[in-house]
């Protein structure tokens, strides 16, 4: 007995963890573990790692959302969808943030937090081939996702035009869906209309041909149990996001760049990119400093198309485009020099950034301080002003880039400390430099890395409670 005593103890004691376990709620589990793990998949808008730094629209809520449980994040990259709702089915991790629609067989299946943005499901076709303009029209075979949104929806399609020919794949992504069709290896596929819109700056050769039903809401899930403390937690922290503007922003920062498809621009920039940029890169990659010089590029090529003998009629010139009076402030002798103009540029640009009010939040800043390069930094602080004075957020990017254009009208600008300026104009100034930017970021592949290893193997189940 003597011998037995420590070993029943024990027993009890874990016995007593079990059922204390067992009556926690699934936020006091999470909390009480430390992290909250959550899957996703590798992707520009979900999340993917740049210069060894987290980014993506989920993984920026979810780090945000754990900050608001007071634990860690994990997030856990799976490699398919089938992979990723086995994560959430054997417990591997608390939801799933990777801009899943809600779809009516998966709510049989899963719950879901508040929708933070809707997507359209579109056909896509490649340009020059006959475009189908209703589904009735489709002359080939549609390629989508396993376990996908799109192909729940040529499920249900399908009993109404039997003919209609699709098959899912399991070993690849959408975006090489959309590669496929560039390239002639596919007819067509059905993606969301966000991701085509992202894409086509690298395949201009894709093309929508229609929308598919009603637009779907974007969610994350959670598993089906009794328990709901999660998901309150859920609504409240979207409620507290919208109300603070941080749901506004990120939708900006995301999606804000994202504009009408312009094939003969792209489709020039991408081959400048081949036969011009290498000649420039160097010199944009000395004189970054703390900025990354494919942004110091974009905006190179919205002002010269990289083309150093570039001038305008109102007296800017060179690679960067500067003013005499520019030039001066920067140090730059010959606004022709390819060198001196990127040099001076960057350091214009970092001087402006510096300028900006400090209450704008540090990932929008660069986007003010584009403005300030194209329009002047007065006519900036006067589009704050007019913001503030429309009881809008100064500090938003999206609230002031609606705001700009007012410098075209009397009614507003007289209202103003610098008076008329072509806001319109730099709205596009900055709106086109971000798609650049965005261009040369997927050039670079730098985002989703297929050979990074997950981290979901050996992280244990955790039972329902």
């Amino acid at each position: 007995m003597l011998f037995r005593a420590p070993l029943l103890l024990s027993l009890l004691a874990l016995g007593g963890c079990d059922v204390h376990e067992k009556n926690q709620t699934q936020q006091e589990q999470i909390q009480a573990r430390g992290a909250l793990r959550v899957g996703t998949l590798y992707h520009p808008l979900y999340y993917f790692l740049r210069d060894d730094q987290e980014e993506g629209l989920d993984y920026e809520l979810a780090r945000l959302f754990a900050d608001s449980l007071d634990v860690e994040l994990t997030m856990v990259p799976a490699y398919s969808l089938d992979e990723l709702f086995a994560l959430l089915d054997t417990g591997k991790v608390d939801m799933l943030a990777a801009g899943m629609t809600i779809t009516p067989q998966r709510r049989q299946q899963y719950r879901f937090g508040p929708s933070y943005y809707d997507i359209a499901q579109t056909l896509v076709y490649r340009k020059g081939s006959s475009r189908p303009r209703d589904p009735s029209q489709v002359e080939g075979e549609i390629r989508v996702l396993a376990g996908s949104s799109q192909a729940e929806s040529l499920h249900s399609l399908q009993l109404e035009l039997p003919e209609l020919h699709w098959e899912t794949r399991r070993d690849t992504d959408a975006e090489d869906l959309l590669r496929q069709v560039a390239e002639g290896r596919a007819d067509y596929t059905l993606v969301s209309d966000i991701l085509l819109a992202r894409t086509q700056r690298y395949y201009p050769n894709i093309e929508a041909a229609f929308t598919l039903g009603e637009p779907q809401p974007v969610a994350w899930v959670l598993d089906q149990r009794t328990d709901d403390s999660l998901l309150g937690q859920m609504l409240t922290f979207f409620d507290q996001q919208q109300a603070a503007g941080t749901l506004a922003r990120l939708n900006e920062k995301y999606f804000g760049h994202v504009q009408s498809f312009d094939y003969v621009d792209t489709r020039t920039f991408l081959r400048r990119t081949e036969t011009i940029l290498p000649s420039y890169q160097p010199l944009f990659e000395r004189y970054a400093g703390e900025l990354d010089w494919r942004l110091l590029a974009a905006i190179s090529y919205q002002e010269s198309h990289w083309d150093p003998e570039a001038r305008s009629y109102t007296g800017v010139r060179g690679m960067m485009m500067l003013t005499e009076d520019t030039a001066r402030q920067v140090g730059v002798s010959d606004r022709l020099d390819p060198e001196q103009s990127i040099r001076g540029g960057a350091s214009y640009l970092s001087s402006l950034m510096d300028r900006l009010p400090d209450a704008i939040p540090e990932d929008e800043r660069v986007w003010f301080a584009l403005a300030a390069y194209n329009i002047g930094l007065g006519h900036l602080l006067d589009a704050r002003r007019l913001t503030r004075l429309r009881e809008q957020d100064p500090d938003s990017w999206a609230a002031v880039k609606e705001n700009l254009p007012l410098l075209h009208q009397p009614k507003w600008y007289s209202k103003t400390r610098y008076g008329y300026a072509r806001g319109r104009e730099t709205r596009q100034f900055v709106n086109n430099i971000r798609q650049y930017y965005q261009s040369l970021l997927w050039k670079d592949n730098p985002g989703t890395d297929p050979g990074l290893t997950a981290q979901h193997e050996n992280l244990p189940a955790e039972p329902e409670t």
